[in-house]
């Protein structure tokens, strides 16, 4: 059977929504272009621009701890590099998020919509060739979609894959195939990745992306189902090329 990308996805801003892509250009050593390069920090976090370096994922608004990031749609255009917020449908805030008049106006949102829970005044940031990803590499994320349904044969109801905030998510392999391939290469496309780990699922994943409550208890159904608490795999891009979806993937020879 034909292993495809059912999706290719993209997160410009950490903690909020997903945005397809029909095609991505992948460079060897970097994740997608423009996935977490925006974060809002919390008004304690301390990050300094020029000179990034990572930080656990607790210092900024993320889903993990505010559900209510689901209630947004952020929507960027690369090439104006403005940074629209909706919410309900509505447009809340719309700026540069590469200028810091932009990104004060943002900010000053993040403040009124999250309350004391931004712990001070937040702050979107970002750093010139910085990932906010969720580990130190700079990595893509792969999610095998028949792994998502079994995971639904235990908890017993449809889940949403987008719940798991991957790059890619692909079709035609057996469920839990995909961690077979860890530490070794695969093909993308005419890309080539090594498969570094699995990727250990924390209370983010309970969040609905759609109606933006926790409803589910995904790390607890892993465990209680098969033993661990992991759902995809983290890759790094050894070459790169143009990827598009329904392109295939090489599995490890």
């Amino acid at each position: 059977m034909t292993i495809e990308i059912a999706e290719i996805c993209r997160y410009p801003l950490k903690g909020l929504n997903a945005e397809k892509l029909e095609s991505v250009a992948l460079t060897p050593g970097e994740g997608l272009p423009h996935d977490r390069r925006f974060a809002v920090a919390h008004g304690s976090t301390h990050f300094d621009t020029a000179a990034p370096e990572w930080m656990p994922k607790t210092n900024f608004l993320c889903l993990l701890r505010d559900e209510k990031l689901a209630q947004l749609r952020a929507d960027f255009d690369p090439e104006s590099e403005m940074l629209a917020i909706n919410r309900g449908g509505k447009q809340v805030v719309r700026a540069k998020a590469t200028e810091a008049m932009g990104q004060t106006l943002i900010g000053q949102f993040f403040a009124g919509f999250m309350g004391p829970a931004a712990r001070g005044t937040p702050k979107l940031i970002e750093a010139e060739g910085h990932m906010f990803s969720d580990v130190p590499d700079k990595v893509v994320s792969i999610i095998n979609l028949a792994s998502v349904k079994d995971l639904e044969r235990i908890v017993r109801r449809p889940i949403d894959p987008l719940r798991f905030r991957a790059n890619f998510y692909i079709t035609g392999v057996p469920a839990w195939s995909e961690f077979v391939w860890v530490g070794q290469q695969i093909g993308l496309g005419p890309a080539r990745l090594q498969v570094l780990k699995r990727i250990e699922r924390c209370g983010a994943t309970n969040v609905d992306p759609e109606t933006a409550e926790r409803d589910m208890n995904l790390p607890r159904a892993l465990q209680q189902g098969f033993r661990h608490v992991h759902m995809g795999i983290y890759a790094r891009v050894d070459s790169g090329g143009e990827v598009k979806r329904a392109d295939e993937l090489s599995p490890p020879a």
